[in-house]
């Protein structure tokens, strides 16, 4: 365990601008960095608890609070400790009170795609995935309807689409196309191991790592399951590969523990797929990406 901080986590992202990752504290309200950038705190105080978040192109943070996006602003070195509050961007599925953002990332377009699930004790399939730019707006894209949105991630080129629904047995798969936001030729990527679907991420051989159930999952770029991980002390929440070269995977523990592989597990692993930084600018398309 490298650190602990806070009551809970969730999003796990490689900030690669102050060299750092950050991750929100949803039961805290807090966003949390480690190691610390210079002169600033490890974490800040949020108005309001959020559950995602990626990394901008202009240096902000984009959440998911609820039901809303927002756009944070982060405090300047030297600047004094203050509960921080994000601008709201758009409300998702205003019309219905049950769903709430639940996962998302960015593409390799720079675009946030992300989805929702029901909240409600019904538990009905009423989640939907959907895609985010300043270029374009909001974007649904046409996926099946889900309880609980989970597991998106992107292959290292872009053309593939990984995601879930944390209710179901599988990880599906679809080739994705970012300019048009179209998906197509959906199908079974995998079974789950374990009962749960979480975050998953790529790295650069197309590898998958999934969180489930609390374990750690790697899958091969065909779907076969290569390794299992599981913590000793807490369930996993999320992963990120970060640090230089992008060659450190970092779990993150559900209870707010941060955690690196040991030696024997760590070593030959494949490096990461840089996080492109979400396109705030509302100019163009062109990918924004940082190693």
């Amino acid at each position: 365990m490298l650190i602990r901080v806070g009551q809970a986590g969730c999003a796990l992202r490689w900030d690669a601008v102050q060299q750092c990752w950050r991750w929100p504290d949803p039961v805290g309200s807090q966003l949390y960095a480690w190691p610390a950038p210079p002169a600033m705190p490890s974490g800040v105080r949020l108005q309001e608890s959020a559950c995602v978040m990626v990394c901008c192109s202009s240096g902000r943070v984009l959440l998911g609070l609820g039901k809303r996006l927002g756009m944070l602003e982060l405090p300047q070195p030297g600047q004094p400790v203050r509960t921080l509050q994000a601008q709201v961007l758009i409300t998702i599925d205003a019309a219905e009170p049950r769903t709430a953002i639940s996962d998302g990332c960015t593409d390799r377009d720079g675009n946030f795609v992300f989805g929702t699930a029901n909240t409600a004790q019904d538990q009905r399939p009423i989640g939907s995935f959907y895609q985010y730019s300043q270029r374009h707006g909001l974007r649904r894209l046409a996926l099946p309807a889900v309880v609980k949105a989970a597991s998106i991630a992107f292959s290292p080129d872009g053309s593939k689409m990984i995601f879930a629904d944390a209710l179901r047995g599988e990880l599906m798969q679809c080739d994705y196309d970012a300019e048009r936001a179209k998906v197509s030729g959906m199908k079974t990527f995998s079974d789950l191991v374990e009962r749960g679907a979480g975050a998953a991420i790529a790295d650069s051989k197309g590898n998958i790592w999934s969180v489930q159930g609390g374990a750690l999952v790697q899958y091969g770029s065909a779907g076969q399951v290569l390794r299992q991980i599981s913590l000793a002390r807490e369930a996993a929440a999320s992963v990120a590969f970060g640090g230089e070269g992008l060659q450190q995977l970092l779990v993150l523990g559900a209870q707010g523990g941060l955690y690196g592989l040991p030696p024997d597990l760590a070593n030959g692993l494949a490096r990461g797929v840089a996080d492109s930084l979400f396109n705030d600018s509302g100019s163009g398309s062109t990918p924004v990406s940082r190693t």
